[in-house]
């Protein structure tokens, strides 16, 4: 991550304006799928799989925990990836590292009937901020998954840094490994492009690893130059930075974890830009209703009110500040604000101690893990599916908050693929996500339950056949004077038919234990809304996956409490709710000193 707030409000006039030279892309055919020049046919799988709930339940599955641990052990084994290390060692490196990538990305195409297109995008910088020196043949690794139309063509990229660092940011020799920062994230993308090249997408995808992140964005920036240049139109950029630890450090950029050591595999944080907001919001939404109920574990979206933590910034910005929307994935809980140089630094974020784990008996084996796989599964899971549903769902609507004398009105102007759309209201109180969702199939819409007086942002997204919601528009801003009718809030209908994995899938499975209170000391009471036949147990784990406590529970009716007892040291638990041997709910439960 970019260090200080100083340091990176500091780049932004210089890099701005330069700066980047001799920009290319190596291969001619993903260029040209990327501008949407390129013949569908000639990429058409002789198996198309094409439909999205089809893609996005497979993905539950088809991303794997340990195919996720394989690329970042490979990753890390290349020691430092500084932008400024050695290029042409076959073992170390960030030169290494780029062309294990790249074979890795060939080797999916070739089991795909080399539908994927990797390619380098190369380009020379000048006058680097930092002043650690001239960058002469920089390259990020891409891959391209041409669309299966040319129509209104549009790109989805998925992206994550592959360049690490040490105290020194100028020091190419540190042994700067990055497990978390960022092999996580560059793990992820690697696994999305083999999982998701054997799928069909209406629109191109983009899997892309920069380097020059943490000298100021620069694979990014480079990027998005380039993609102006060529005239490439962006839908969405995904980015991923630090997205599998679990553990909070001392130090972790606000806005997010505070506790020292506290464990949350169970929140995952969407950054975005007002701008890019909607983005963020659609994301949010379309995993509560097709995913949130079809996995074994449920995971919290967080949509925050910033672009990025204090004083930090990543890959998504140079997009975003290009036109485009982008956001940043993220994890709940990071180990560090990445600053070694603070007096009593002991986290691992921009160190040497960036690893994948400890072996603390000397047997050659990690027994700690710092890097989350499950957790990281299931992040990847939620940006391949934000990705499906970008590259097959509608664009924007367009809409006019009026001030009318009845209250305010959603005066909509809609795509010929919409058959509904979706109102989100916020209050002033509130920040990053909406506060209620309704949805109607009138382009005149009267934006119910607000109270008078009162100042409101509304924004609106459409929803096409398949039930694909859009990115939701900008939010406009209206102060209301009349309290307006009471109508209920959207249930999300659009959910998918997914065969059951692990878990019972009802939407409801979250409600059936509540921990209250929560979080709790001494004592806590679990609250049962549901019969049970018999054979039935709750089990508690710790943050490592350890079971800590297991307490049989007989027949009975809904409605019961339990009492749960324990010495639980502080942190995150996980409570899970079992039946004849099946995980049926599960909820997390916050132990304090």
């Amino acid at each position: 991550m970019t260090r200080s707030l100083l340091l990176f409000t500091a780049l932004l006039p210089a890099l701005s304006s330069a700066q980047f030279t001799n920009i290319s892309c190596t291969d001619a055919e993903a260029l040209q799928a990327m501008k949407g020049q390129h013949d569908p046919a000639d990429y058409a799988a002789s198996m198309v799989i094409d439909d999205p709930e089809e893609i996005i339940c497979a993905l539950r599955t088809a991303v794997n925990s340990d195919s996720l641990r394989a690329h970042l052990d490979r990753i890390v084994s290349f020691g430092t990836r500084h932008t400024y290390s050695d290029t042409l060692s076959a073992t170390t490196g960030i030169g290494a590292a780029r062309r294990w990538v790249m074979s890795k990305l060939q080797q999916w195409s070739t089991l795909n009937e080399d539908r994927l297109l990797p390619s380098y995008i190369r380009f020379d910088y000048a006058n680097e901020p930092l002043n650690c020196g001239s960058g002469q043949d920089w390259r990020n690794v891409i891959a391209v998954l041409p669309g299966s139309s040319t129509v209104n063509h549009r790109v989805i990229i998925i992206e994550a840094h592959l360049d690490s660092r040490c105290a020194d940011n100028c020091d190419p020799d540190c042994d700067a490994q990055g497990a978390e920062d960022n092999g996580s994230g560059s793990a992820l993308v690697l696994e999305l492009a083999r999982v998701m090249s054997r799928y069909t997408f209406p629109h191109t995808l983009v899997f892309m690893l920069t380097t020059g992140e943490e000298h100021g964005l620069l694979g990014a920036r480079a990027m998005a130059q380039f993609c102006q240049q060529q005239s490439i139109a962006i839908k969405g950029v995904l980015n991923n930075d630090i997205v599998g630890g679990i553990l909070c450090g001392e130090t972790a950029s606000p806005p997010g974890c505070g506790v020292v050591n506290e464990v949350d595999s169970l929140q995952f944080r969407v950054f975005s830009h007002t701008a890019s907001r909607g983005l963020a919001r659609m994301i949010r939404l379309s995993y509560d209703e097709k995913l949130g109920g079809a996995v074994p574990v449920p995971t919290l979206i967080s949509v925050m009110d910033r672009e990025d933590r204090v004083g930090r910034g990543s890959d998504h910005i140079p997009f975003r500040e290009a036109g485009w929307p982008a956001v940043r994935f993220t994890a709940a809980n990071e180990h560090g604000d990445g600053d070694p140089s603070e007096e009593g630094y002991d986290d691992r974020q921009h160190t040497s101690d960036d690893i994948l784990g400890l072996d603390l008996n000397g047997d050659g084996t990690l027994d700690t893990l710092f890097v989350d796989f499950n957790y990281l599964a299931r992040n990847a899971v939620i940006n391949g599916a934000s990705a499906t549903l970008l590259a097959h769902g509608p664009d924007m609507p367009t809409f006019n908050l009026l001030d009318e004398p009845t209250g305010l009105r959603a005066q909509i102007t809609g795509q010929p693929e919409h058959v509904a759309f979706r109102i989100g209201v916020r209050g002033t109180q509130s920040t990053g996500d909406f506060e209620s969702v309704y949805r109607t199939t009138q382009t005149s819409y009267l934006v119910p339950n607000l109270q008078s007086p009162g100042v409101y942002y509304v924004s609106v997204a459409g929803i096409d056949a398949q039930g694909i919601t859009s990115i939701f528009t900008a939010e406009q801003v209206r102060a209301n004077d009349a309290a307006t009718p009471q109508a209920p809030v959207d249930e999300l209908p659009y959910g998918l038919a997914c065969l059951p994995i692990g878990m019972a899938e009802s939407r409801d499975a979250l409600h059936v234990i509540v921990a209250m209170p929560n979080p709790f000391r001494a004592r806590t009471e679990l609250h049962i809304d549901r019969a049970l036949s018999g054979n039935a147990e709750l089990l508690v784990h710790d943050g490592r996956g350890r079971m800590v406590l297991r307490q049989p529970i007989g027949a009975g009716d809904a409605g019961r409490i339990i009492s749960l007892r324990t010495d639980l040291s502080a942190g995150l638990y996980r409570c899970t709710l079992m039946e004849h041997g099946r995980a049926i709910a599960a909820t997390k439960l916050i132990a304090l000193d």
